[in-house]
């Protein structure tokens, strides 16, 4: 009986199927930020959060290119209330692909910026690549969407 070799990483990375799911990628973060796209459409496995954040992070993928909403609005559409408005900012502060969910879509209830896990100048750049006004690179900036997915 022969034993059997356990595939390393390295080896699994290197399959054809996890490479051809790479340049898909590549191909797709290249068209999105040289304005040929406006959707980052990628299977996702999302394993490893919650089903909250899972239901949270699948209605932020709806939100438009170029358009804003805020964490208010999420917990209301997910009907939630807009008192259960911080559970979902946490659970956008949860979201394991940036970019591909686009957190960088959420704002605050007052119009201005907010956080954003991977930096506020990174924020500031998606925004702006997507027709959104944004005032500056910090927390209490101003923001001036092209469009309106949800009443501010």
């Amino acid at each position: 009986m022969q034993a059997h070799t356990p595939r390393t990483v390295l080896d699994l990375h290197r399959s054809p199927e996890a490479l051809a799911h790479a340049e898909e990628a590549r191909e797709a973060f290249e068209a999105y930020f040289q304005g040929h796209s406006q959707r980052l459409d990628l299977c996702l496995d999302l394993e490893g959060i919650t089903s909250f954040e899972q239901r949270v992070l699948e209605l932020l993928r709806s939100v438009p290119y170029g358009t804003v909403t805020t964490y208010g609005e999420l917990a209301r559409e997910l009907a939630l209330g807009p008192d259960r408005a911080r559970a979902v900012g946490q659970a956008v502060g949860s979201n394991p692909l940036p970019v591909v969910i686009p957190c960088h879509r959420v704002i605050r209830g007052d119009g201005r910026l907010g956080g954003f896990s991977g930096g506020l100048e990174r924020k500031v750049e998606l925004l702006r690549l997507e027709g959104v006004d944004v005032g500056g690179p910090y927390p209490d900036s101003l923001v001036t969407p092209g469009g309106l997915r949800l009443p501010l």
